[in-house]
């Protein structure tokens, strides 16, 4: 929604709730300091209004308004409207105090004048002064520790009636904020019972009323002897693997995991209930999140004219949020699948307005509609993510991962090369690597597309690369090379740099385990696993894209960019931890069945060639494989024979691309 709308929404002037509050606040100050006063000259007279001298009254009376707008304004200066009563502490103690004083002290001074007009030269009396700062202070400071106050014994009485029993690990500031937000928040229903710290010098002391019982290996022992429900891990500054091993300890016990996942919060000062979120496989992942040099991507990307293809997918959708985020001059966002290209439209509409945002629907098998959407939008940089990626799908239908993954990169590579595009950046897989399925075997072959146009280039021969076409046009027949349509001095004119970027399994994408795993615990109970010692390299969709923008920052031309993924997975660990972290026991609640495996699927996946060697970047956990050499020409002339039979739907598809790529040998699973 944007901004114009939700003024809209709420109307003319629109207020927060704290600043509805703070109306309230300066009404009843105004009345407060007032009252305090008139209450001291009251009790100086015995309480008796008949007896209080004509002069005090009117004097009283003449400085009221006064002193109404001076509280306000010194109360205004010390944030006393600003602040969050909810959790207030010594720090908001000690500002209301001073403020209090200070106004009591201006009361003193400046009511004087009031007096002496009219009234010669008496005084007030001298207890009013002293009991109607007492009182002030009783009002303005009372009213505000009441509510807490208030809402401590509320909650106190909901934690003796039942509810949630929670243990929160971390005493730092993080967990402290959490533990007080649970006593103090009228929206969280539980009661903390007690508290896990590594630090031995909180041991057995109390924070709160709560105790500190012990620390991470102490865990399962007190989550049964105080019936824990609940554990909320409440450290956003710990090492990844500290965080690990006490996510590790944490999921045996069978209770609900939350995590304060980002150290961002602590410094907002936003440390409260509602920034947990549940604890997800992702945070048993043998390795730390890959960090990338934000400020690189930013540079190279602003102002850039930006094409994405297969925009609308689990990558596509991720690159296209993060490219948002970094000032392109142009997002365009191309995909054949509508509906997908129309939410991720609405979501960067309503997330970046700013945006100059174009969505086209079209394949990347089209040549005319690729070649027109060049023409017109003249994209600086394209990232090729569309592709068919599902492998037992691929196995039953192998033209269609050639006609779409090799030869809709093959189009795609070109349109960007004859239009003057600065870098071409290919989405890889780690399948790609000693293939045993098509699909794995066909992003081989888009990575030798990527190397063999880049060579071409940098050898200023790219008239000698064909163009492959899969339908008749003008008489033409299909799969016959045509001469290119790059004339003169090319060099001057092509300058496209083109590289791959090879990552594997991405956790929540369309596909992927984890979600498959997470419908199954919820639905059947039943986990299917394809083999007990499969293994798996994983990352996070985001981790994946922000390797594809830096490999855009780092690439020359003809790299293959890899990304350290640490240890690989056991597929039956990952999905063993997912049922414990859904507080459900393995193999009891939840069964795991082993259904053998699919067809082109192999037990272990490889990250690089032995034969391509690795070369390092400014990223340590980002790699550049040696291109392996191959004929090129051979290898473009064997692509027209690929495409004619791909389009035919040949039976013999595989061995066509057996004899293309060495490393394939399809697997046998039957």
């Amino acid at each position: 929604m944007k901004q114009t709308d939700k003024k809209q929404k709420k109307g003319l002037f629109p207020l927060e709730h704290w600043q509805k509050v703070a109306a309230l606040l300066v009404i009843y100050d105004a009345l407060a300091v007032n009252i305090s006063y008139f209450a001291a000259l009251l009790l100086r007279f015995d309480l008796r209004y008949s007896f209080i001298p004509v002069s005090y009254l009117t004097s009283f009376q003449r400085f009221a308004p006064f002193y109404s707008v001076i509280c306000v304004i010194v109360f205004a200066a010390f944030k006393l409207y600003n602040m969050m009563w909810r959790y207030a502490g010594y720090y908001e103690l000690a500002y209301s105090s001073v403020a209090c004083v200070l106004t009591s002290v201006i009361h003193s001074l400046l009511i004087m004048p009031f007096i002496f007009y009219g009234f010669g030269r008496m005084r007030m009396p001298f207890s009013y002064y002293i009991f109607g700062a007492v009182f002030q202070y009783v009002l303005i400071v009372g009213a505000r520790f009441g509510y807490k106050a208030l809402l401590f014994f509320k909650n106190a009485m909901a934690e003796s009636s039942g509810g949630p029993r929670i243990m929160i690990v971390g005493c730092g500031s993080a967990g402290q904020m959490i533990l007080r937000d649970i006593k103090t928040s009228d929206r969280v229903n539980g009661r903390v019972c007690c508290l896990i710290d590594d630090n031995p010098n909180k041991k057995g002391r109390f924070i709160d009323g709560v105790k500190v019982v012990g620390d991470r290996y102490d865990i399962i022992h007190y989550c049964k002897k105080y019936h824990i429900d609940k554990i909320y891990v409440a450290i956003p500054s710990a090492k990844y693997e500290d965080l690990r091993a006490i996510l590790d300890i944490c999921k045996e016990t069978g209770c609900e995991l939350k995590n304060l996942p980002a150290m961002y919060q602590l410094v907002n000062g936003e440390v409260n209930v509602s920034q947990m979120r549940n604890v997800d496989v992702l945070d048993l992942l043998g390795r730390e999140p890959v960090k990338v040099d934000l400020s690189e991507i930013f540079e190279y990307i602003k102002g850039k004219r930006i094409l994405v293809t297969g925009g609308g997918g689990s990558i596509g959708s991720e690159l296209c949020r993060q490219v948002a985020n970094h000032s392109p001059a142009l997002l365009l966002i191309y995909d054949v699948y509508e509906n997908n290209a129309y939410d991720i439209q609405q979501e960067l509409k309503r997330t970046h307005p700013e945006l100059n945002l174009a969505v086209e629907i079209g394949s990347v098998r089209d040549s005319r509609r690729l070649n027109e959407l060049f023409a017109r939008y003249k994209p600086d940089i394209v990232y090729h993510a569309a592709a068919h990626k599902h492998v037992p799908l691929m196995e039953d239908s192998p033209n269609e991962a050639i006609k779409n993954n090799v030869f809709g990169t093959y189009k795609t590579a070109y349109a960007a090369m004859m239009n003057g595009v600065q870098r071409f950046v290919l989405i890889s897989t780690d399948k790609a690597v000693n293939p045993t399925n098509i699909m794995g075997a066909s992003k081989r072959i888009c990575e030798m597309i990527i190397q063999a146009f880049d060579q071409k280039i940098k050898e200023n021969k790219e008239n000698e690369i064909p163009v492959l076409r899969s339908h008749m046009e003008d008489g033409d027949t299909p799969g016959v090379f045509l001469p290119s349509p790059v004339e003169g001095d090319s060099g001057s004119r092509v300058k496209t740099e083109f590289v791959a970027v090879r990552f594997g399994n991405v956790l929540g994408s369309n596909g992927s385990v984890i979600p498959l795993f997470k419908k199954q615990i919820e639905t059947t109970r039943v986990v299917t696993v394809t083999h007990k010692d499969i293994i798996r390299y994983f990352m996070t969709i985001p981790e994946a894209v922000s390797l594809v923008l830096e490999a855009g920052t780092y690439a020359k031309g003809g790299e293959i960019f890899v990304l350290d993924m640490g240890e690989p997975v056991k597929i039956d660990t990952l999905a063993r931890n997912l049922i414990k972290l859904s507080g459900l026991r393995p193999d009891v609640d939840v069964k795991i069945e082993y259904t053998g495996l699919r067809p082109g699927e192999k037990l272990y996946e490889e990250k690089l060639m032995s034969e391509e060697g690795l070369k390092t970047t400014p990223n340590n956990l980002i790699h550049i494989g040696n291109p392996i050499a191959f004929d090129i020409d051979e290898f473009l002339a064997k692509l027209s024979d690929l495409l004619t039979a791909a389009f035919e739907n040949s039976d013999n598809i595989r061995e066509l691309v057996m004899d293309i790529v060495d490393t394939y040998h399809p697997a046998d699973n039957s």
